[in-house]
């Protein structure tokens, strides 16, 4: 089973995000997808695209056999009281609203619907995201076909639902974690001598080189790293001095963080 006709209810960063990673991956035409959003000039860019396009969300979701709710969690409730008058019964409910629990959703809607909870990140534009997933009852039986939909956008697991703030940390929060060390490594080979692009290139293929290293071995980090570290080499001595200012633990903390503000 395929999704035929999908709405997109939001098209701020991560609807936008979608909605390219759907047209890229050839998953479904543009022609079988709806956005929604109140702001007319953020539709614009879309309508080159050949998707539909509305102002208002009831007309995106009215034949939609698919609705993704990519708006901020504060906005949930009133947008599902504004679509809900024109579902049928056999929708799927996909939200990507932080924070916002299945229990809440059903409470929108109602036990009985195909609720979805999912967290992607933004690569998912270049079909390069890690997407979790989790969902109630009522939707067991359509976990595969939404799986298979985020699979095309990326890698897509399937978790349980008390997971999904520390996945919203890891793989969410993470994009900026991972690109946060890749700007620190940029500003060191400033320092060393590069130009910021050439420093920008190199490292950047070097991360994308050493995460491709752990994904096609499945070796753990360390496997790998003790392939680099020669006794009294200059890889070690670097570690070394990263870890003495708290490398590890920095990363750690910053992760427990971002944790222990969702759950609050």
């Amino acid at each position: 089973m395929k999704i035929e006709k999908i709405a997109i209810i939001g098209a701020g960063n991560m609807g936008g995000a979608i909605l390219n990673g759907l047209l890229k991956s050839g998953y479904i035409n543009a022609s079988s997808i709806a956005i929604s959003d109140p702001r007319k000039n953020i539709l614009e860019e879309f309508v080159s695209k050949g998707v539909h396009t509305f102002q208002a969300n009831v007309d995106a979701a009215r034949s939609a056999e698919l609705i993704l709710l990519a708006v901020k969690p504060y906005h949930v409730k009133n947008v599902v009281a504004e679509i809900k008058p024109v579902f049928k019964g056999n929708e799927i409910i996909v939200s990507i609203a932080a924070g916002v629990t299945i229990a809440e959703l059903e409470g929108l809607i109602g036990k009985a619907a195909k609720i979805f909870r999912v967290m992607p990140n933004t690569a998912i534009s270049i079909q390069e995201s890690m997407t979790c997933i989790s969902a109630n009852k009522a939707a067991e039986e359509s976990l595969q076909v939404v799986k298979e939909m985020f699979d095309h956008l990326g890698q897509a697991v399937i978790i349980n639902e008390e997971l999904m703030s520390a996945s919203t940390v890891l793989a969410s929060c993470g994009t900026a974690f991972a690109l946060r060390y890749v700007r620190a490594a940029m500003q060191g080979g400033v320092e060393m001598g590069f130009g910021a692009e050439m420093a920008q290139f190199i490292t950047a293929q070097t991360v994308k080189g050493a995460v491709q290293l752990i994904m096609n071995t499945g070796h753990h980090p360390e496997r790998e790293i003790d392939k680099v570290t020669t006794p009294r080499g200059i890889t070690i001595t670097g570690l070394n001095e990263m870890e003495h200012k708290g490398f590890s633990s920095s990363v750690i903390q910053g992760l427990l963080a971002s944790y222990n503000k969702i759950e609050k």
